[in-house]
């Protein structure tokens, strides 16, 4: 028994691991890599294995990162199922059909360009329909019930708490008289987070594949990151300016909508005209009301108590374009939730271009920022931005929420192996080299643990 590393290691993107298993060879996420143009070029890169020779496929949650190169398997040859849970199966049929919209626009844009050089033309990454077909591979499970996926690998997937449907992968490998367990921690939630139960808790493996994202750092606490929240608003509302929420479509953005109907009272909102701009933000939300008996008690209590969480009677959903143009008229009074999360296209960027060059307007970062993105480059306090060739400079208060992570940071996801007895061997994936370099050295210092922090392209026996 094998497995190759192939994607999210020493960064946080393009997660894909290869399990081999006697004659068998299962895939473990499919992620698109995400960051700067150079970076998402890679995207187009031939996979660093013959598709049309994966028997079956393992995803954890539906976030783009881990997700988001399947319909590209399968335009590759892949014929397989794909086993998630079936929240994530939901989920993945709205973000991976608006991924291929998204590509045949880049690419329409992209060709245009080409043909006035006379340049040679490109297609895009996949299509909507060939997103489309994706979906009918995929192949639902419940948390907590073991499915045989091939002669003799069996797999459970336990609740990891960090989006709606996200898992972790148990999975039970036989090969002959050998028997290992291999846990895929997937992206690990954040204790104590809206909505969602907190992280399942394992006590048996052999091998841990687990994510760092937050492995150098600790979240601020959930009273402490709802205060600063509220000031924010407090401190716009007297500016009268406009707050911009980039947002992940999924996940985040339920989160803020049900954080704001929780404090709607003691924030002010009714004050305030709240626009959730974000078609698949729309969508994602309703999959979201679908599925609440996979919520924490809290949440699953509201939804049995007064309906539907995520609604607010000054909520403004912006279905179409013309929608989203008309928010720019607005120069004060606004909360304005859109994607994309770390404002590397999608409608922000439109409300990035008529807003942050006021000095009383006011944004506020509520999610991981990779490398090279625009939503970085506003946290680590850049003055001046690009927008479609213009520049722009930043006037606007950029706000920092900490605390608001879907991740374990680095005591959460300590805690989590903690339970593991025996302190099986663990492999970092998922984090940039800082942030592993950080839990590694405690994993090895308080638990003696046998870390390896994971290459690209490495191999190691199970």
């Amino acid at each position: 028994m094998q497995i190759e590393f192939l994607g999210a290691t020493r960064e946080v993107t393009g997660s894909c691991y290869l399990l081999h298993v006697g004659k068998y060879r299962v895939l473990v996420e499919c992620g698109l890599i995400q960051g700067s143009q150079t970076k998402e070029r890679h995207n187009r890169d031939p996979f660093l294995f013959d598709p049309k020779r994966i028997d079956t496929v393992v995803l954890t949650h539906a976030h783009l990162d881990h997700s988001g190169r399947l319909p590209l398997l399968i335009k590759h040859g892949y014929k397989g199922p794909i086993y998630t849970h079936r929240a994530t199966l939901d989920l993945c049929a709205i973000m991976l059909e608006d991924a291929g919209y998204l590509n045949e626009k880049d690419v329409q844009w992209e060709n245009k360009k080409r043909e006035r050089k006379g340049l040679e033309l490109i297609e895009p990454l996949y299509t909507r329909e060939e997103a489309r077909k994706a979906h009918q591979h995929f192949r639902s499970l419940d948390y907590g019930k073991t499915e045989e996926i091939l002669p003799g690998v069996q797999l459970t997937l336990r609740d990891a708490g960090h989006i709606l449907g996200s898992a972790i992968a148990e999975l039970e490998l036989h090969e002959g008289n050998h028997s290992r367990k291999v846990v895929f921690s997937g992206d690990l939630g954040h204790r104590g987070a809206p909505i969602l139960r907190d992280p399942e808790v394992l006590t048996h493996a052999d091998l841990v594949i687990m994510e760092s994202t937050y492995g150098d750092r600790q979240h601020r606490g959930w009273d402490k990151t709802w205060q600063e929240m509220g000031e924010i608003i407090s401190s716009a509302r007297a500016e009268k300016g406009n707050i911009l929420i980039p947002a992940f479509t999924v996940g985040r953005t339920q989160e803020l909508l049900y954080i704001f109907k929780r404090y709607f009272d003691e924030w002010g909102i009714g004050d305030w005209e709240v626009f959730l701009d974000s078609p698949m933000g729309i969508e994602a939300t309703r999959v979201y009301g679908k599925h609440a008996k996979i919520y924490d008690v809290e949440a699953k209590h509201i939804f049995e108590q007064s309906g539907d969480p995520f609604d607010l009677p000054n909520l403004h959903l912006s279905q179409h374009s013309q929608d989203s143009m008309k928010i720019n008229r607005k120069q004060s009074g606004a909360i304005i939730i859109a994607g994309s999360g770390m404002c590397t296209g999608g409608r922000i960027k439109h409300h990035l271009k008529h807003n942050i060059w006021r000095k009383q307007a006011h944004v506020m970062i509520v999610g991981f920022q990779a490398r090279g993105t625009l939503g970085r480059a506003l946290v680590d306090g850049a003055k001046y931005i690009r927008l479609w060739g213009e520049t722009i400079q930043v006037k606007a208060h950029v706000h920092t929420i900490g605390g608001l992570s879907a991740h374990a940071d680095q005591q959460g996801l300590m805690d989590w192996y903690h339970h593991f007895e025996k302190r099986p061997r663990v492999v970092l994936v998922h984090g940039e080299p800082e942030a592993m370099d950080a839990l590694a050295h405690r994993l090895k210092g308080e638990y003696r643990a046998d870390v390896v922090q994971a290459n690209f392209q490495q191999k190691l026996p199970i």
